[in-house]
């Protein structure tokens, strides 16, 4: 077994952004090379993935993804992360494993460890893929464009897990819809530059863009049926230089969550009839321009597949580890992978926080919080435990 406690100090010290996770990906790469796989770098850009053949029966995928957040760690912690890096545009960032991904690859690490150690007691074929990118939702998509499945093998199954606060050693599960889809929109609005003090001479497209994010709160308030879920966030807005100087233009970023296409149309044709809407009332001197990008699916967790796999982890953890895991509307690309192959997707939450050892009485910090990290243990312990035995309950 690799020293993991070491490798997740490791990679936690030293997070990468999506698609520059190049660092991570050796250190991944090479963990796994003496333990028997067939390693193969840079799949999909800075995937890596590793094959156990051990004779004949079915090939399980085993996925963890590996990319960091543009995120300032505050946990304090002896490990913390101090990186820093340059986004695409060209941004110095701070870098740190907010997400719990390290935690994810890791755990992934060790179970492809334990899994070649107990090759006598199984057949059939691992694929053990370690993700990048999936804060970007395009990872997957990427790794499956770079020919995953005809190059490796495609599986019967896609198995993955995700770090959560919820208590250590716990396993958090549901069947059908379990993640929401992700859109995001690049949404340029246009006016008439001009000075501060005669705006009568000028179009305006902060007011513009105010506007906008204001009347975009009434979309699921007021278009959506309270039977459905779906969110809508403006997370940026940016205009001008100087105070006493309207701007030409203004930018605003959107994302939407929902669970179902019907909803995701409705939502998608609201943001843009909106954000016309308002232009159009403004005077705008030309239509705003959208540009659509990180899409994600719903991840689905397939029932039939997700009760087999269950049964396992009940059978191992006890009944009273397991807790039934309410619909999130955060998302997941690694659904990708299971409609790419045609195969069923098996995906649950492993808890990551150890309540025991809270004296403070703060709030639990969330995934891509500053202060998150799951504590090492008992959760690095878990998710080795769950990525085995759901891998076994695959192999023959």
């Amino acid at each position: 077994m690799p020293d993991l406690h070491a490798l997740y100090r490791d990679l936690h010290q030293h997070p990468e952004l999506s698609l520059q996770e190049f660092r991570t990906a050796g250190v991944l790469a090479e963990a796994l090379r003496p333990l028997g796989y067939e390693v193969t770098a840079e799949v999909g850009g800075t995937g890596v993935v590793g094959v156990l053949r051990n004779g004949d029966g079915p090939v399980v995928m085993l996925r963890a993804d590996i990319d960091a957040l543009p995120v300032e760690e505050a946990t304090g912690l002896p490990y913390a992360s101090t990186v820093r890096a340059t986004t695409s545009d060209g941004a110095d960032v701070p870098v740190a494993h907010a997400c719990g991904h390290d935690m994810h690859a890791t755990c992934l690490i060790g179970a492809a460890a334990r899994l070649a150690e107990s090759r006598a007691e199984w057949s059939g074929t691992l694929l053990v893929v370690f993700q990048p990118a999936e804060e970007l939702g395009r990872g997957a998509r990427d790794m499956v464009a770079d020919g995953l499945f005809d190059r490796f093998g495609t599986p019967e199954v896609v198995l993955a897990q995700h770090v959560s606060p919820l208590p250590a050693g716990m396993i958090a599960h549901g069947s059908g819809p379990l993640m929401a889809a992700s859109d995001s929109v690049r949404v340029t609005l246009f006016g008439r530059g001009g000075h501060g003090s005669a705006p009568e001479t000028a179009v305006d497209p902060v007011l513009m863009a105010a506007h906008t994010v204001v009347r975009l709160q009434g979309i699921v308030a007021r278009e959506i049926a309270p039977s459905e879920r779906a969110v809508v966030t403006v997370g940026r807005i940016q205009a001008g230089t100087k105070e006493n100087v309207i701007p030409e233009t203004a930018e605003i970023g959107v994302n939407i969550r929902t669970f179902n296409e019907h909803v995701r149309g409705i939502v998608r044709a609201a943001v843009e009839r909106i954000v016309r809407a308002e232009a159009a009332a403004s005077g705008a001197p030309r239509e705003p321009e959208f540009d659509w990008y990180d899409g994600t699916p719903v991840l689905v967790s397939d029932p039939d597949a997700t009760a087999r796999t269950v049964a396992a982890f009940a059978e191992h953890f006890g009944a009273g580890n397991l807790i039934p895991g309410a619909v999130v509307n955060a998302s997941e690309d690694v659904g990708v992978f299971g409609t790419a192959a045609g195969v069923p997707t098996v995906f649950w939450f492993l808890g990551g926080t150890d309540f025991s050892t809270r004296q403070d009485g703060r709030p639990v910090a969330m995934n891509h919080s500053p202060e998150y990290a799951p504590d090492v243990e008992p959760t690095l312990t878990t998710g080795v435990d769950a990525l085995v035995v759901a891998a076994r309950t695959w192999l023959r």
